[in-house]
């Protein structure tokens, strides 16, 4: 049969905590979910001319000619089971969620294909149990044809769907849900979201079967919730309300309203012998989209030691994943609902780019920062950062007075963001690089550490310190420490680049070889690593490499010469180190003036 294409509404429900119910009771959840198919919806479907494409386990999908016969049938269902369920114990209700979406499908035989089909299943998965959402352009055709209200939910960005989709829920009169309202009670209203992100670690799941485990598996939870609560820039819920949770399996798109939480952490622990194995994952309730997940191996010879490693290694993973999150959040933002938090995630989000002209911007967003708050501190610490990196890359030069005014908002960033870990190590490394005062960019990234030393990045600042102050061994160790805390942080390649420095600075220049190049992989057009290619390369001898990548580096940095880069470092670097990069500089063919 040849597929046809034609405009169709699209009915997609699935049962929520189905794993749960089946892990429960199998044959039991399977018998009343027939019931509820024979004696509910598939009548109520046959009633408004609807035609069941196919079912899973847990699912239905339903194609409709009348998007209001797709409405009705689903409010009706809805209602059907939350009336049946009224009599039956919370943890053993049969609780549906449902999309409807009106789009263009391709039918291939009896099922059904396209963005339609694609986006009511994506409607579905962000219903709360009971719940029904649908599209705005299924809530535009039937607004004024049913007796329902609509409660609007925003823009969502959800998987595999290249723009937002606008949400809408169904409610009634009195603002409860479809199922609250068939079975009088009223829904719980949601708690708006702070104004930075937010975050629940939920009670993790003890898998060993020994309750006597039950201890180091809430130990888990207390030491990742209190190592989170030290992240300035996240709220953070409280253990006790948490742990409310606790021996349940609640929907999670539930947890986000109910604690009013974008983002929830939750996780398992299993034992075997002396070994423990315990798993992680980060999701946004707002759209059930798994951000990151890990799992994590060790010896119980030390249960607090394990502890707090993983702690530790929880915090640094998912600390960039949800900035990436955030700032993917706020380029969707329109531009004129943007406030100095949100100017500073897109400022951030330029700095990465890694381009003259996006460092260009990430200042300009930041000062519009400072213009809405003029005492915010990371926009203040973001300004000089992004000043330190222009110079390192010979974007400029940086006349005095932007240096001058670069330290200054630094300077002021330190002392206005005490209890701001990212804002000191920044501001710190700041006045480092440009000023060489690295004993007060040393008690300002030291301070970072007191109150985050899970910060992978105040780590990274460490190991440049450390550098500046010729102390390589323990300039390696805080490079290491903050690859180890976020090994796919999107700055590995300037620890890499650090590495590399470190191991110049100690006499290995092969380890430095493998850092350098580790970190050109990461960031090809990273000036700093091209510039110890052409360092290594001369030094050892290497001297048709040396010209390469001193090409190479005129290219992306014109009119370097030796005098400049003197002018540039001494005030930096340990005059050892500064002479021996002058002399392979030389020996590369860096002209003098």
């Amino acid at each position: 049969m040849a597929s046809t294409r034609r405009l169709a509404a699209i009915l997609a429900a699935d049962v929520a905590g189905y794993s749960r119910l089946m892990g429960a009771d199998e044959e039991g959840t399977l018998a009343e979910l027939k019931t509820i198919r024979r004696e509910l919806s598939d009548p109520k479907v046959k009633e408004h001319r609807g035609r069941i494409v196919k079912t899973t386990g847990d699912g239905l999908l339903i194609e409709f000619a009348s998007v209001v016969d797709a409405v009705r049938c689903a409010v009706e269902v809805q209602r059907a089971v939350a009336e049946r369920n009224a009599d039956v114990p919370p943890d053993r209700r049969i609780e549906l969620r449902m999309g409807i979406n009106l789009g263009d499908i391709i039918r291939d035989g009896r099922d059904i294909y396209g963005d339609g089909v694609n986006v009511a299943a994506r409607l579905e998965a962000l219903a709360e149990p009971g719940g029904i959402c649908v599209s705005r352009v299924v809530r535009d055709q039937v607004r004024d044809k049913l007796a329902f209200a609509f409660e609007d939910m925003g823009e969502k960005q959800v998987k595999n769907i290249a723009r937002p989709i606008r949400v809408h829920r169904i409610v009634f009169g009195d603002g409860a849900s479809v199922s609250a309202h068939a079975t009088g009670t009223s829904a719980k209203t949601p708690l708006e979201l702070p104004d930075k992100p937010s975050i629940a670690v939920l009670p993790f799941q003890n898998l060993s079967g020994d309750p006597e485990q039950e201890y180091f598996v809430d130990g888990i939870v207390e030491e990742v919730t209190t190592a989170i609560a030290r992240l300035p820039w996240l709220f953070v819920i409280a253990r006790n309300s948490s742990f409310a949770y606790k021996g349940k399996s609640p929907d999670l798109r539930q947890v986000g309203r109910e604690l009013g939480v974008r983002y929830v952490l939750e996780g398992s622990v299993r034992k075997a012998g002396n070994r423990v194995r315990i798993t992680g994952q980060l999701i946004d309730t707002t759209t059930g989209a798994h951000i990151w997940a890990d799992r994590f191996d060790g010896a119980l010879d030390d249960i607090f030691e394990l502890q707090d490693r993983v702690a530790s290694s929880v915090v640094g993973a998912i600390e960039p994943k949800l900035r990436q999150s955030e700032i993917e959040r706020v380029a969707r933002k329109p531009t004129e609902s943007l406030d100095a938090y949100d100017l500073h995630l897109r400022a951030l989000a330029h700095f990465h780019k890694y381009n003259e002209e996006a460092i260009r911007r990430a200042i300009a967003l930041s000062k519009q920062a400072l213009m809405i708050d003029p005492s915010y501190p990371p926009a203040a610490a973001m300004i000089g950062w992004c000043s330190m990196y222009q110079k390192a890359a010979g974007w400029g030069p940086l006349s005095e007075s932007e240096v001058a005014e670069a330290v200054r908002l630094a300077g002021q960033a330190i002392e206005t963001g005490k209890e701001d870990p990212d804002t000191l190590w920044m501001g710190g490394q700041t006045i480092s690089y440009l000023t060489g005062d690295h004993a007060a960019a040393a008690g300002a990234i030291d301070r970072a550490l007191i109150l985050n030393p899970n910060s992978a990045h105040a780590w990274m600042a460490r190991g440049y310190i450390s550098y500046y102050q010729n102390h390589p061994g323990l300039g390696t160790e805080a490079f290491e420490r903050a690859m180890r805390l976020s090994p796919l942080d999107p700055l590995n390649y300037f620890c890499s680049s650090g590495l590399a420095l470190t191991h110049i600075a100690a006499g290995q220049y092969e380890e430095a070889m493998e850092w350098a190049d580790q970190s050109l992989r990461e960031l090809p057009r990273y000036v700093p690593s091209v510039r110890i290619k052409v360092i290594l390369c001369a030094h050892l001898g290497r001297m048709e490499e040396a010209h390469h990548w001193l090409e190479r580096l005129l290219d992306i940095q014109p009119g370097l010469t030796i005098g400049r880069y003197k002018a540039m470092f001494t005030p930096i670097l340990a005059p050892e180190i500064l002479a021996l990069y002058v002399d392979a500089l030389r020996k590369a063919g860096v002209p003098e003036e």
